[in-house]
């Protein structure tokens, strides 16, 4: 089990995102560029929350930052089930309604779509919302919605690592 080396002011001072991206950053660096057998590995070697931080970070991290991205992020994942389970899991683990209610909402939109289209997860591209425009209203307006939820769920995990420090971080003198 990996944990964060902080110093208790470092810890009590971060905002509510930083303190969830500071507990991951070490696992990112063991993750990041490699194969799936490798994350999955790592992964598993997390404590129950770490692994719901992990990756609520992962899905947040890539789809927060424009309305194109969180729908392609989001399609990713659902080609991908066992990332899907794993962020809906960790929405559920830390008790964030409105997040895992919001991504269940999408993925009912973007499966309609899909079945309509006979489209498959992995077809999503980032000019998707330039070519469809019922596509573009409904991404724009969860996205929109996401980016609203968003602080919450900062807010509920930074709840939980505070309560629960010593499964996240280490702290040091």
């Amino acid at each position: 089990m990996t944990l964060v080396k902080m110093k208790q002011r470092d810890f009590d001072l971060l905002s509510e995102d930083s303190l969830g991206r500071a507990c991951m950053e070490p696992i990112f660096q063991q993750i990041r560029g490699k194969n799936l057998p490798i994350k999955t590995q790592v992964i598993s070697e997390l404590n129950k929350g770490q692994q719901a931080l992990c990756m609520f970070r992962v899905m947040y991290d890539h789809a927060k930052n424009s309305a194109a991205e969180f729908y392609c992020w989001m399609s990713y994942l659902l080609d991908q089930p066992g990332y899907w389970y794993g962020v809906m899991g960790g929405l559920s683990f830390f008790g964030d309604h409105a997040m895992h209610q919001l991504l269940e909402e999408t993925k009912e939109i973007l499966q309609a779509r899909n079945l309509k289209l006979s489209k498959q997860w992995s077809d999503a591209s980032m000019s998707d919302l330039d070519k469809d425009e019922e596509l573009h209203i409904n991404v724009v307006s969860l996205f929109d919605r996401f980016q609203l939820i968003a602080p919450l769920s900062h807010g509920i995990i930074s709840s939980f690592i505070r309560s629960n420090p010593h499964e996240f971080v280490v702290i040091e003198a």
